[in-house]
């Protein structure tokens, strides 16, 4: 609690009108989204990676981001942090009868129905007279396709638009890629565009089917490229070679070599 209230006083030193930070006092709520996008981004890189220094310093990164929004919000007499910090903590008690009150839920599924109820609900509550025109409204465009992908399909699915079993989604990823192939042979490009949006469309729906986060799955296939290929140039500059010196049998070997490593014990 004392490091908070130290935290808070920081970020109004840094915004005092005489004495503050330059730097500090040019930003407001549109500047400062692309910095707290990208702690977000480094928070989920330190979890994945299992770093606990580098977590707890982001989590610190991402928590600054939240004080500097409420210290503006504050300075605009809209709200503080206290504001803030009491709102989310309503929002949980509110949202977990099961364990702040006396609801018990039959299932998770129980659980999650109740869960949207209560946001549809505290969406109503904000002065919007008409509840949304669509299950789909809401989810922000700003988030990533593939999150925002999945996040669309799991509301469809919970009012009923969804295979039963993962073996149709399956047959529709291989229909999808037959489709993209016949728009790459045709060399129209935006029906290309569009096929290959299908099938990524897909292929995200799969990974929901399958229990998986679509967007946590890419990042560790980009992780796991990244590994290989820096494997390669570490053996090319052993040899004293260069990536333009090999043809791409060298380097499909290379890469080979580096799946073979890492399946070792």
């Amino acid at each position: 609690m004392i490091n908070t209230l130290r935290l808070l006083d920081i970020m109004a030193r840094l915004r005092d009108p005489v004495s503050g930070c330059p730097w500090d006092l040019k930003q407001d709520f549109a500047s400062l989204i692309p910095y707290t996008l990208e702690e977000a981004y480094e928070l989920a890189d330190a979890v994945e990676r299992g770093d606990a220094d580098d977590l707890r310093e982001e989590l610190g990164d991402l928590l600054l981001q939240v004080v500097f929004h409420a210290r503006l919000a504050e300075e605009r007499g809209w709200f503080g942090f206290d504001e803030v910090a009491g709102a989310i903590a309503d929002k949980l008690v509110r949202r977990h009868p099961h364990v702040f009150g006396d609801a018990v839920f039959a299932s998770d599924e129980e659980r999650h129905r109740f869960w949207e109820a209560s946001k549809r609900a505290e969406r109503l509550e904000k002065g919007k007279a008409e509840p949304p025109a669509s299950v789909l409204d809401g989810l922000p465009e700003p988030l990533p396709a593939l999150m925002r992908a999945q996040k669309l399909q799991q509301r469809a699915a919970q009012h009923g638009f969804d295979w039963n079993a993962v073996g149709p989604v399956f047959d529709k990823l291989r229909e999808e890629l037959a489709e993209l192939e016949e728009a790459h042979a045709a060399g129209d490009p935006e029906q290309i565009r569009e096929e290959l949006g299908d099938l990524l469309f897909v292929a995200v729906n799969l990974a929901r089917h399958l229990e998986l986060d679509a967007e946590t799955a890419l990042r560790a296939s980009t992780r796991k490229f990244i590994r290989r290929f820096q494997h390669i140039e570490r053996q090319l500059a052993a040899e004293g070679r260069a990536l333009a010196d090999c043809t791409l049998a060298e380097l499909d070997a290379l890469w080979e070599d580096a799946k073979r490593r890492e399946r070792l014990p």
